[in-house]
This record gives C-alpha cells, structure tokens and sequence, in this order.
C-alpha cells in the first residue's frame, strides 16, 4: 500500500518519520484487507437481496429488519468484546473473530426461511462487534495522534473500497451458480472464504505492540513507544469504567448515530434503488453502485490527511456531513439514473469522510482501560443506526411505495450530525495541532 509511506509527512520530528513508516507499511495493508473483507460480508446481503428477497418470501419491510438486526447483536456484544480483547491481546481476539464471522457467512448461503435469516445476521453481528473498535484501540498502540486522522482513514478506505470492487462481483455471482446453488447462496460462499483465511493469516502478520518485534531496532522502539506515551499523556488515563460514564463520549455516540444512519440505510439499499431507477439487471447494478464508492475512496483518503495538516476536526467531520445531506436531497429528487448516481456519489464521499476524522475525537478524550470501553461504547451506539437506518427504509417503502421518504429522512440525520459535530469546537484534544 503505497500511500502507508506518506503517513509520516509534516508534525513528526525527523527520527520518527521513517518509524512510523516502517510500522504503517508493515500493519496498514493487512488491517485495511481484514476490514474489506468484514464490510464486503456485512453489506452483500443488499445485493443478495435482489434475488434473495423472492426466494425466502421476504417483503421490504421482513428484508430491512433483517439486513438491520446484525446491529442488534453487534451493540450487545461491542462492549464486553473490547474489554476482553484487552485481556487476550488484539492479534489473537482480531483473528478470532474473523475466522467465526467468515464461518456465519459461510452458513448463510443455506438458509432457506425469514427466521433463519434472522438468525444469521444477529449472529454476524456478534461475531463482528470487537473487530472495528479492536482494530481502532490496536492502531492507538502503534502511531502517535499527530498521524492517525491518516492512519485510520486509510483503514477505513477499505468500506467504500470493498463496495467498489465487491458490488461488480457480488452482481455477477448473482447471475452464476457454485456447486448448484442460487446465485445469492453461491454469493455468500464465495465471499465468506476470504474472512475464514486471513483470520488465520492475522496470527502470524499482526504483531501485538512496538515493543516485541523483531523488525525495529531499538532505538526504533524506544523513539516509538515514547511517541505514544507522550500522546498517551495528553488524555485523561482513567478506568474502564469512566469511559462508559462519560458524557463527551455518549455525545460523541450520537453524533456516530446519525453518520450510520445514512451509511447503512444506503449501503443495503442502494442496489434496490439503482436497480429500479434504471431497471438494471445484476450485473449493471453491480456497476452502479460500485461508481459513488470509487469516488469515495479518493476523497477519504485525502480529507483524513488534510485534517491532520491542519490540525482541524470539527469543521472535518461537519462539512462533508452537510454535503452528504445535499446528496441525499439530489438523489431523493433523482428523475434519472445519473442523476441518482451523481446524489449518491455526493452523499456517500460525504459520510465516509467525515468518518476517519471522526474517530480521531474519541481517541482524543480518553486513553488506557477508557479507551477500550469508550471507543466501544461509541461504536456500538453509533452502530445501532445499523438498524434504524435499513428497517426504517424497508418501513417506509412498505408505507409509500417508494423510496423518497426513506432518502428524506437519511439527509435529515446528515443535517443533525454536522450541527451536532460543532458542540465539540472547544474541545482542545478535538484539534491536535501537527
């Protein structure tokens, strides 16, 4: 991953530059195709849907419950899984879990009723509710907050990338059979392979900490950890349970609410949408979706890196908040493909990159045991718009017919996020100046 050099441009005195290179060329790439991998099988049931939805009897409203309940399990269990991979260690807790949600993936392409739909998705929930707060609480343990606006946005380009490199496939599996099975059933096998794979793969690619490997001298190491513990000490190191109490954090919770809404709510539906504006088969959808992510993946990469040159949060996380509310309005209003194409491009580049600026907040206000139970905290919060956004929409294309209604509410949410983003303006540790 070429751009993983570039994490260590200005803010960062002259020995550590070529450290944290090194780190990010060594974890970044892997982290990045382990959360593809996780977002491609979380999201492929809106393409699974196309066909899926007549197979099992599934009406808009049965599909948007259970594309959603993923995140009732995801919330349950985003908590308790952070504070125990605290215990474990992340490298064996994050190839865990990959290998046991790749496994319900896999299970996936035999169901055949509503209830084991249901099931599936609770489960795929639980199973990948450590691994994002994980992989952010693992990152804080390797780069100084001078560069992890960049470094996570580089991690979280794996969701928009996963969606412009998984949708062409996933429209096509559609169309082809494996071992005699449906297209969507041979969908979710062939697409639950790779989870089961790299969750092995992370025991032997993901080192622990700066501090036991074997590819950074020592005075690397020491120049590192220092880095870290300096940043470290600019947050308040408190217990775990102050980051569950701390009112800063459940706002910030809110604010991660209202960015998901629109996320999910887009993510499963948007192949239903395109596909009806422009009455596409599989395979065009595949292509249709997959345009605004490729848009997204740019701009991802260089807002996280423009907000750590200027040191800005706030006005990083509200902007493209209220560009992603116009997108919306232009889709919703959409009386053609492209123009459904261009509102959604807008929207999605909108929401993905107010999102590594975002995460940067939390990371900031709290550290140690708190960190682990806060980031959690605002994850799993965050997330139950998972399901709010994809039951809502399947609610009211149920109630009006169309999808207009469901498009409405998603740039509402958008507006209340960039407002709510400007209540942490003072917050010092929200602006880190390089």
């Amino acid at each position: 991953m070429s751009g993983a050099v570039a994490v260590a441009g200005s803010g960062l005195e002259t020995g550590l530059q070529p450290v944290v290179r090194k780190a990010a060329i060594r974890i970044v790439p892997f982290v990045v195709l382990l959360y593809f991998v996780s977002f491609l099988d979380r999201v492929n049931v809106g393409f699974a849907a196309l066909t899926m939805n007549a197979d099992l009897k599934l009406s808009p409203g049965d599909y948007g419950r259970g594309a959603g309940i993923f995140f009732v399990g995801y919330f349950l269990f985003a908590v308790p899984a952070n504070l125990l991979l605290r215990r474990v260690g992340a490298v064996r807790w994050i190839g865990a879990i990959t290998c046991a949600w790749g496994l319900v993936s896999f299970a996936t392409a035999f169901i055949s009723t509503r209830g084991e739909f249901y099931a599936v998705r609770l489960l795929l929930g639980v199973a990948e509710a450590g691994f994002m707060p994980g992989v952010i609480l693992y990152l804080t343990c390797w780069f100084p907050d001078r560069v992890r606006g960049r470094i996570i946005g580089y991690f979280l380009i794996a969701v928009p990338l996963s969606s412009a490199l998984g949708a062409p496939l996933s429209g096509w599996l559609l169309t082809h059979s494996v071992a005699g099975l449906s297209g969507w059933q041979s969908m979710f096998l062939v697409e639950a392979i790779p989870a089961i794979v790299l969750g092995l793969a992370t025991f032997a690619c993901l080192p622990e900490d700066p501090r036991r490997v074997g590819w950074l001298s020592g005075a690397e190491r020491d120049l590192l950890v220092g880095a870290l513990d300096r940043g470290s000490a600019l947050a308040s190191a408190v217990e775990a349970r102050s980051g569950l109490l701390n009112p800063k954090l459940w706002a910030l919770g809110l604010l991660y609410f209202l960015l998901v809404i629109g996320i999910y709510g887009f993510a499963f539906w948007a192949p239903q949408i395109l596909k009806a504006v422009g009455q596409l088969s599989p395979e065009q959808t595949g292509w249709a979706v997959a345009i605004p992510y490729a848009f997204t993946v740019a701009a991802l990469y260089w807002w996280g890196q423009h907000s750590d040159a200027t040191g800005e949060r706030v006005w990083h996380v509200a902007l493209p908040a209220f560009l992603s509310a116009a997108g919306f309005v232009i889709a919703g209003t959409a009386a053609s493909l492209e123009t459904s194409i261009l509102g959604f491009t807008l929207a999605s580049v909108g929401m993905y990159a107010a999102c590594p600026v975002f995460w940067t907040l939390p990371t900031a206000l709290v550290s140690g045991a708190a960190a682990a139970s806060g980031i959690a905290l605002v994850n799993s919060l965050g997330n139950l718009a998972g399901f709010v956004g994809p039951y809502m929409m399947g609610a009211l294309k149920e109630r009006t017919g169309g999808y207009t209604a469901g498009i409405e509410v998603m740039a509402g949410s958008l507006i209340a996020a960039g407002l709510l983003a400007f209540a942490f303006r003072n917050e010092k540790v929200a602006s880190t100046t390089p």
